[in-house]
């Protein structure tokens, strides 16, 4: 079997495999590369030793059996049977639910999370968007700080185990998407730097030293990201990838990596012929994101859209702080103008930033699907003190409101697990850190950052503690009893909706037409012949929708259709889908 790994710096590079050494050769053609061959097979364990130094794991492991600090063992993608014949599902039309593996079952792993797949699709969506698998430290962990990025977490299975989850949501309909971290690397178990110049001092971000993407050495680099993006999707056969906090890759270059990326998966796309997709998250409110490469954008096909879960939570919980600030003034307000234009920092002034914000969104260029709506995500919910969903927050009424929002919005909409049926278990913050000074650093900077918002130290739950991860599962039995089975029907009846109406994913952003009341509180919308209304004051209020006789399509409390003057009346803390005849 051929071996090779990149170590520019290195003047002697051995391979130990299955306790054989072999003095590695370098690459006439490729600089800094070394390789050499040796005996081989399925799980044989290995590791690189630069200059004498001691055995580490292959930066381009597929395995990592002991955790992050141990062999790597080499894999045979070819093994393994798979069963489903699919096609791919494309992202216009789709609906994502964003999946946690460690806390989706209280056993925490990926065939215990395959077992419940069934759930999703009968619930319609068409998307599972897995949290980041690459292996860390330990056993629990949200999964941002991994290292090995083409390997998967043993705790969770490993690598035959995420292809059977895979197979097994293939053969249900769904597709399945995974959260990638290419702006840092881990703190614990990361080696990357001992081989090569994977990060660089040029930049600084949140979590020190930046990912080497322009500085010298940076085509390896970048190379090495794009082979593991590119491994995920054709290896384990995922449909597309998310990307983790991209306003963070600092690239000066001419080409940005996520044009080269983006550019990679398209080809990548073509080879394999099924739809292949890249979703980002960004902070930048820069629609060249998103943009196509050919209209000189970067070409990703779509992003999450921060400025319309902002707008929605501050209309229906109130909330100021922190960058809820520049919503409160006029939520509903804020609130029609992302429905309308995707942004709502479209180069506007920004009191949390303290500058201005963003560009505009041309609706006539970018299509709806390209921007991601949600009410909860695992930052929304993971990154408040106590780790409390919307459901801790609000009355049933409410949050059938804004699963309503949510779902009958122009953009692609994506559901955080156990959100479909407002789960009454928090999502916190946990980590498992095996290191000890790292795992008190971890617990008193979580504290110390909620201190500065009020919060006791005693009120703020330890990442370490194990009972903290176990706060966070989700409670399969919940669903059986009210009142969250009545909001999993409503979610189901709304999601049969959307996919049986075509008005509902019609991807113009220019074809929907707002109205609201930000002192009475209600909302209204149209989409082709769709209209949606949303009461969330308490009490009952009249709609002016200026249609009627329209047809009730679904309706949170019973509602009558609208008479000849238009109006529909909603009862308080309550919303309805109507057809126009």
């Amino acid at each position: 079997m051929q071996f090779e790994v990149w170590a520019p710096q290195a003047g002697r590079v051995t391979l130990q495999c299955d306790d054989v050494t072999r003095v590695l050769e370098r690459d006439p053609e490729r600089a800094g590369w070394w390789r050499g061959e040796a005996e081989a097979r399925e799980g044989s364990r290995y590791g690189f030793a630069l200059d004498d130094g001691p055995v580490l794991p292959d930066p381009r492991s597929r395995r990592q059996p002991d955790g992050p600090d141990g062999l790597s063992a080499v894999v045979d993608h070819e093994r393994f049977a798979w069963r489903a014949q699919w096609r791919g599902r494309p992202l216009p039309g789709a609906v994502l639910y964003e999946l946690h593996v460690g806390t989706y079952t209280p056993d925490g792993t990926l065939d215990a999370a395959a077992e419940r797949l069934g759930h999703l699709a009968e619930l319609g969506v068409t998307h599972v968007q897995l949290m980041p698998l690459c292996p860390f430290p330990g056993t629990h962990g949200w999964g941002y700080e991994g290292v090995s990025l083409w390997a998967v977490h043993e705790p969770y299975g490993g690598p035959e185990a995420l292809k059977r989850f895979v197979d097994r949501a293939h053969g249900l309909g769904l597709g399945v998407v995974l959260d990638v971290v290419h702006n840092h690397f881990g703190p614990s178990g990361n080696y990357l730097p001992v081989f090569g110049p994977y990060l660089t001092d040029t930049h600084h971000t949140p979590w020190g030293a930046a990912v080497n993407l322009d500085a010298p050495g940076s085509d390896e680099v970048r190379a090495f990201l794009i082979g593991s993006a590119l491994a995920w999707l054709r290896d384990y056969r995922m449909d597309g990838l998310r990307l983790d906090a991209v306003h963070a890759l600092v690239d000066t270059r001419a080409c940005h990596f996520l044009e080269e990326l983006s550019t990679a998966v398209d080809a990548l796309a073509a080879e394999v012929d099924r739809p292949l997709f890249l979703v980002a998250e960004s902070d930048l409110n820069d629609p060249r994101l998103i943009t196509s490469r050919a209209e000189g954008g970067i070409g990703l096909h779509a992003q999450w859209n921060d400025d319309f879960h902002h707008a929605l939570h501050t209309t229906l919980t109130g909330e100021s702080q922190g960058y809820y600030a520049d919503f409160a003034r006029s939520p509903l307000g804020g609130l029609a103008k992302t429905l309308t234009g995707g942004y709502f920092h479209d180069g506007s002034y920004s009191s949390f930033r303290e500058r201005h914000h963003g560009r505009p969104l041309d609706r006539t260029r970018v299509a709806g699907h390209r921007l991601l709506g949600y009410g909860q995500t695992h930052d929304q919910v993971g990154n408040r003190a106590q780790g409390d969903r919307l459901s801790a927050l609000l009355s049933p009424g409410l949050l059938a409101c804004a699963a309503t929002l949510i779902l009958t919005a122009p953009f692609t909409p994506m559901l955080f697990m156990g959100e479909e049926w407002a789960a009454g278990t928090p999502w916190q913050f946990f980590t498992d850190h095996t290191d000890p000074e790292l795992a008190d650093a971890v617990r008193r900077g979580r504290r110390r950052e909620f201190a500065a918002h009020g919060w006791k130290e005693e009120d703020v739950p330890d990442p370490q503690d194990p009972a903290t991860r176990n706060r966070s599962c989700l409670d399969w039995s919940e669903p059986e009893r009210e009142p969250h089975a009545r909001v999993l029907a409503w979610y189901r009846q709304l999601l049969a909706l959307r996919h049986a109406q075509p008005d509902l994913t019609d991807p113009d952003l220019a074809d929907t037409k707002v109205a609201h009341d930000e002192e009475r509180r209600w909302i209204a919308f149209r989409r082709g012949d769709v209209l949606v209304a949303v009461n969330l004051a308490s009490e009952p209020a009249a709609l002016p929708l200026g249609v009627p006789h329209a047809r009730v399509l679904a309706a949170w409390e019973p509602v009558d259709e609208p008479g000849a003057d238009g109006v529909v009346r909603l009862p308080g803390e309550s919303a309805v889908v109507l057809a126009q005849d």
